[in-house]
């Protein structure tokens, strides 16, 4: 689903990514640890196209996404990529529902069919009674989960996290964790987490640890 050869990302004088090639077969769950400025998220950053490598190949469900001009890749990214932040990035003007219906808009599909959708996903993450809450009504771990609704509203291939239990208590954290488990195995995402939680990079298919911006 993911495959990433000789990435290379410098900032100034400071080289940041050093030659990563990387994998990740369909509907796998891989997790990257590391001490931070290790390069992680720069990396994920790179894999979700939100940022351009200097150096290397990147390709996704097989397509070149290097290859695309902006609006192709804008295109792309919306279709095929979800993101989880650690900060859930919820417009704290629209409820539950209108924030996860936003990605379904840009993709051009229907407002009948973007509710739907919505609904069917909130309601799977335990959030049915939360469809008209805005974010501020919302627990922390609730806040989440419609960021989590959100990232799949479009059925993505992949599915990339950045410490997306990070601001969580011990117990929604578990929670959050095992979700992650259960829709991959409902929907088959490929999905990659960039985490400091050990308890969740066991619980992964495999587990990388970044160094200095190298696999180790």
């Amino acid at each position: 689903m993911i495959q990433a050869k000789g990435i290379e990302k410098s900032f100034g004088a400071l080289k940041v990514l050093k030659g990563v090639s990387f994998e990740v077969g369909k509907s796998e769950v891989v997790s990257i640890m590391g001490a931070s400025g290790a390069g992680k998220s720069t990396l994920l950053q790179i894999l979700g196209t939100l940022s351009t490598p200097d150096a290397g190949t990147l390709v996704i469900d097989g397509v070149d996404v290097m290859s695309l001009g902006s609006k192709s890749l804008a295109e792309f990214r919306n279709r095929k990529i979800g993101f989880v932040f650690q900060f859930h990035h919820l417009l704290p003007e629209f409820t539950a529902l209108e924030n996860v219906m936003i990605p379904a808009f840009i993709a051009g599909r229907s407002k009948k069919d973007a509710e739907s959708a919505a609904k069917a996903l909130l309601a799977d993450l335990g959030l049915a009674e939360r469809f008209t809450h805005k974010p501020s009504e919302l627990s922390g771990g609730e806040q989440q989960r419609v960021a989590i609704a959100r990232a799949l509203i479009n059925r993505p291939s992949v599915l990339f996290a950045d410490e997306p239990s990070g601001n969580l208590d011990s117990k929604t954290k578990e929670e959050l964790h095992k979700l992650f488990f259960e829709l991959r195995d409902k929907y088959g995402q490929t999905i990659v987490i960039v985490t400091h939680d050990p308890d969740l990079a066991k619980m992964c298919d495999r587990s990388l640890y970044m160094v200095d911006g190298q696999f180790v």
